[in-house]
């Protein structure tokens, strides 16, 4: 099979499947790289960072699967995907633990001031009696999205003994269980947002959560609270993020590993500001957790039925996705 791989992902796998497979790499490409590059290919491998939008899939005569190496489904064209019939399978369960523990280093990192007493003690001064921290034993997280890096992080916060509220769309019966044996109250967004002294952000990006942490979400937040996003860029108003940090009686700390405008160059307005950390959509993206995909990876491919890669009609009836 041909295998395009459109994203960086673990490079033992991707010599593996060298192995047996016609493997082509096109890293973050540009859209018109991506075009010339998918005619032909009967796999494409991707996670975040890359659009697979229509022009390319428009490209892509014989594929007929993908593979996202995460979960977000927001750089997808999903619905044309569907509609030409290609299998899509998503290994999201690894990256979920690697991101409710990079939510759980920043929270720390915010509530003990970490950086900003490394920078002074690189300095030379000695700021002990200039910090003021936090612990997270007794107080409350607030979970906006406990789906399945959510509910993770809820699961952690329990162990921690902190108080865990949060809240989910469509939820049904199994996710209520679930949810329950985390520890997880569910709750409105109104009082996750204001009876929590940590918020932090798990929702996919869609139509419905685009800007879904607002201006008048912010001003819902407990005086002195701490706000995480590790959903996606866009979730989050980061101009009203910016102006509620500045003023008194909002938060007083914020962490975003995602953002409005992301890759080289892009500055966040943020950055401006102290009380503020910021990591360049890192969430996923540990050795443990690009390995464990990359072996789902193989998996996959290796299990596919062999019709699937027989020459299908263009527009046949869609696969479920």
């Amino acid at each position: 099979m041909r295998i395009l791989i459109a994203s960086k992902i673990d490079p033992d796998t991707t010599e593996e499947l060298r192995l047996t497979h016609d493997v082509i790499e096109h890293i973050n490409a540009s859209e018109e790289e991506l075009c010339e590059a998918i005619a032909g290919c009967d796999v494409l491998i991707f996670r975040s960072g890359v659009q697979i939008n229509r022009a390319v899939l428009n490209h892509a005569s014989h594929l007929k699967l993908m593979i996202r190496a995460g979960s977000g489904l927001d750089n997808l064209d999903l619905p044309f995907a569907t509609k030409l019939g290609i299998n899509l399978v998503r290994i999201p369960e690894p990256g979920a633990q690697a991101v409710a523990e990079l939510t759980f280093g920043l929270m720390l990192n915010l509530a003990r001031e970490i950086r900003m007493v490394d920078n002074e003690l690189r300095c030379g001064n000695w700021a002990k009696q200039q910090t003021t921290g936090y612990t997270l034993h007794k107080k409350t997280l607030g979970i906006v999205g406990a789906g399945n890096i959510g509910s993770r992080v809820g699961e952690m916060a329990t162990a921690w003994g902190m108080k865990v509220v949060g809240c989910v769309q469509n939820a049904d019966q199994a996710d209520l269980e679930h949810l329950n044996r985390c520890g997880i109250r569910l709750s409105d967004l109104k009082e996750v947002v204001s009876s929590a002294d940590f918020l932090t952000i798990h929702v996919p990006k869609t139509k419905s959560t685009l800007n879904l942490i607002d201006r008048e979400v912010i001003s819902w937040m407990k005086p002195g609270s701490f706000l995480t996003n590790l959903a996606r860029g866009g979730v989050l108003d980061e101009k009203a993020l910016y102006e509620a940090l500045q003023s008194d009686g909002g938060p007083i700390g914020a962490a975003l590993d995602v953002h409005e405008h992301e890759g080289g160059g892009a500055i966040s307005p943020l950055a401006e500001l102290p009380n503020v950390i910021l990591t360049p959509h890192i969430g996923a993206t540990t050795v443990d957790t690009m390995r464990e995909i990359g072996n789902r990876i193989i998996e996959t491919i290796d299990s596919s039925p062999y019709d699937c890669f027989e020459e299908p009609p263009k527009l046949a009836s869609p696969t479920t996705i």
